[in-house]
């Protein structure tokens, strides 16, 4: 579901950015109640989390991979607001330093399975879960159904963000200049695979976690839940930390699936599609940035998987830093805003 560039006209990343930015704005304003409310380590926590959850790649009909966001856990725990935080940060990272997702297509990235995601499984965990005790069974009904729904949702906005290219730019032969594939072919490819399988994965990671937060700390969904919230400060458990260091270091398990996620190809994999021709956009912007570890891969190495490790040890360290600098600036601003001038 990551697009790369390349697959997008300029034009298109552009809006999709225009799109993104209003929302990045808004949640920055949020930020002064996220330090107050003490829900900073939260943040970092769930932006490493997404950040691991999608180097899991799982095989998908047609011999493509996917894999869970965890927007959708975020939104639940954190408030869509805060999870659009979370979830940006981890797509920027992997971005830039693994090219996993191309810099000019953030904007689109972001809008999917940051924005979109985020607020599609918010309301319709609170919509599903009513009034429902936090430790009840339809909380956690109501989170696996809205993670399922929250990620083909991200699933069709990406396909059709892709299968517009060709509709709108096209050379002089005809070809299409960016994406190659139109609405027909865009649509069914990419929801397939997640009506399937990947929302079924992103169903039962959100499900489980929130099923074992009812049962180890429950006040931690009660911010957001839509019900009475208790007076307790919500901290991180230990276990929680335990959990994110036990799926670092499990991540090799997405290097078991086969083949290449469905409009996320290089060069060499468009030239065996059988198309004829290499789209001449994607060939002009496809290499716009070169990430210092592409594909999470140390070629020096020679070993994916200490690769896979490492890369996402360097990956999780990344977004902690960037949150935790991020809320310091801002709790330093706000400082300062609040000091009486003399």
């Amino acid at each position: 579901m990551h697009i790369p560039d390349g697959y997008l006209s300029p034009a298109a990343a552009a809006v999709m950015y225009a799109a993104s930015v209003p929302f990045w704005y808004r949640a920055s304003q949020k930020i002064k109640m996220l330090i107050a409310g003490r829900t900073v380590p939260l943040i970092a926590l769930f932006a490493a989390l997404s950040f691991v959850i999608m180097m899991f790649n799982v095989p998908l009909p047609g011999g493509t991979t996917g894999h869970a966001v965890g927007a959708a856990l975020a939104a639940i725990v954190l408030g869509p607001w805060a999870a659009v935080l979370a979830v940006s940060v981890a797509l920027i990272i992997q971005a830039f330093f693994f090219g996993d997702g191309g810099i000019l297509a953030i904007g689109a990235n972001v809008f999917n399975m940051a924005i979109a995601m985020p607020f599609v499984a918010f309301y319709l965990y609170r919509w599903i879960g009513g009034n429902a005790a936090i430790t009840s069974s339809r909380r956690v009904v109501a989170a696996a159904i809205a993670g399922f729904i929250a990620i083909n949702v991200a699933a069709l906005l990406t396909a059709f963000e892709l299968g517009i290219q060709p509709l709108f730019f096209r050379d002089a032969a005809g070809q299409a200049m960016y994406f190659p594939y139109g609405l027909d072919v865009a649509i069914p490819a990419m929801m397939l695979g997640h009506l399937t399988i990947a929302g079924a994965v992103e169903a039962f990671v959100t499900g489980l976690v929130i099923a074992w937060m009812q049962k180890t700390n429950p006040e931690l969904l009660e911010k957001f839940s839509g019900a009475a919230a208790s007076a307790t400060t919500t901290r991180v458990p230990r276990w929680a930390w335990g959990g994110l260091v036990a799926l670092v270091v499990l991540t090799p398990i997405g290097l078991l699936a086969p083949g290449t996620a469905w409009g996320e190809w290089g060069r060499d994999e468009l030239e065996q599609l059988g198309l004829g021709y290499i789209p001449v956009g994607f060939d002009q912007w496809s290499n716009f940035w070169i990430s210092p570890l592409p594909n999470y891969d140390i070629p020096a190495l020679d070993n994916p998987t200490v690769a896979y490790i490492i890369s996402a040890v360097v990956g999780v360290a990344l977004v902690l830093a960037i949150v935790f600098a991020v809320m310091w600036i801002a709790q330093r601003v706000m400082a300062r805003e609040a000091t009486p001038t003399p």
